[in-house]
């Protein structure tokens, strides 16, 4: 796993250990930033960060600010470890998405989620989603491919699939 693009293109990033992380591969973490488009000054929301490689990805592309969200302590620390190795500077919150979201502010201009393909608690996700994204923000919801999440208040951009994955792009 590599930088894509930015000022921070083509340095390798840490992954956690074990199975329980699905690191986003490069060819759909390049696909999501040809869609999303410009990221310059962007708040940004990592959820289920993982290894945290679709923040960086943002913050090498020029957003100002990043938080990212994991419950396992494994991926906090590759988070840490990729944010020191690539200079940056971020928020890294080891907690529970729902819990997390329920407490942050917001707002995001860009929030990325990629939770476990058998994640059961996207309808608790949804309101939050919607309540924290940014006038004119998107929200990256990665799902497994047969899955079409819905979130009330936000409208499809559009929907494509790309192997076992489905990227969604919400906006308001």
């Amino acid at each position: 796993m590599r930088v894509i693009a930015g000022s921070r293109k083509g340095h390798k990033l840490v992954a956690p250990h074990g199975l329980e992380t699905r690191p986003t591969s490069d060819r759909v973490r390049e696909n999501i930033f040809n869609l999303v488009g410009p990221v310059d000054d962007a708040r940004v929301l990592d959820l289920f960060a993982g290894s945290g490689a679709l923040g960086l990805e943002a913050l090498s592309r020029g957003a100002r600010h990043g938080v990212f969200v994991d419950s396992d302590r494994e991926a906090c620390r590759a988070i840490n470890a990729n944010l020191d190795k690539l200079r940056l500077e971020a928020t890294v919150l080891c907690r529970d998405a729902v819990r997390a979201l329920a407490a942050e502010p917001g707002p995001y201009d860009l929030v990325l989620c990629d939770p476990p393909y058998d994640f059961a608690g996207h309808d608790v996700l949804a309101p939050h989603l919607a309540r924290i994204l940014a006038p004119g923000g998107l929200l990256v919801y990665q799902t497994a491919d047969r899955t079409e999440p819905e979130i009330e208040g936000l409208q499809v951009r559009t929907s494509r699939k790309y192997g076992s994955a489905r990227l969604t792009l919400f906006e308001h």
